[in-house]
């Protein structure tokens, strides 16, 4: 079993341009892949910037206030900004069981429990991509995105989860393309958490991620 003791876990100490991170991915991926690296799980925030997936639509981009960048990961347009915890999981599904699906549900099932243990109740919806809770007005949020790329069958990019963000930096775009929906936080929830709170909180929690990828792997 390739367990967490494998994974070289990184925390950014300060704030990481998102095209600086988009390049080190890019970089480390390929090394993985030709077996030069250790698999990598990286917290860290960014400065704001909005993403564009492979998915995303130019009328989805509503108020370009802040960088625009092609992040090559799934899914639409995303922000990123102070206060949003983000974790890039660039693991070998080789020896992970060779599952796409497998992986970004058990990453969903990650951040769930994770929040779960916080005192957050949250969910996943088959037909929306993302990790949702109810926000103060009793209406359903989105407090986590998740986007991911595999290529050889190792992975980029990963999730993030809103602890303190500035909420209306998100109205610059149609967060993820689901516009009838709004976006919450941590914070914006009455809980007051620190980035280190969460990490290790993450981090505590890994170790049934990981196994969840073996199961599949031995089924």
């Amino acid at each position: 079993m390739a367990g967490l003791e494998q994974i070289e876990w990184h925390v950014a100490a300060q704030q990481v341009p998102y095209r600086e991170a988009l390049d080190q991915m890019e970089a480390r991926n390929a090394a993985i892949e030709r077996g030069e690296a250790r698999e990598l799980i990286w917290q860290l925030e960014h400065p704001p910037v909005y993403t564009a997936g492979t998915s995303a639509v130019a009328s989805e981009l509503l108020d370009p206030r802040f960088e625009v960048v092609e992040a090559g990961r799934g899914g639409r347009y995303t922000y990123h900004g102070p206060g949003q915890r983000v974790t890039y999981t660039l693991l070998d599904l080789r020896k992970r069981g060779k599952d796409v699906r497998r992986f970004v549900h058990s990453l969903e099932d990650w951040v769930v429990a994770t929040l779960g243990g916080l005192g957050v109740e949250c969910w996943t919806v088959p037909e929306r991509v993302g990790i949702w809770t109810k926000a103060p007005d009793g209406r359903e949020a989105k407090i986590g995105a998740i986007g991911v790329r595999v290529r050889r069958w190792v992975t980029m990019h990963g999730f993030a989860v809103n602890l303190s963000p500035d909420l209306s930096h998100f109205t610059g775009i149609v967060p993820c393309g689901i516009d009838e929906f709004g976006v919450t936080s941590l914070a914006d929830l009455g809980i007051g958490l620190a980035p280190q709170a969460w990490d290790e909180a993450l981090k505590a929690h890994a170790p049934a991620f990981l196994a969840a990828l073996e199961q599949q792997d031995a089924s």
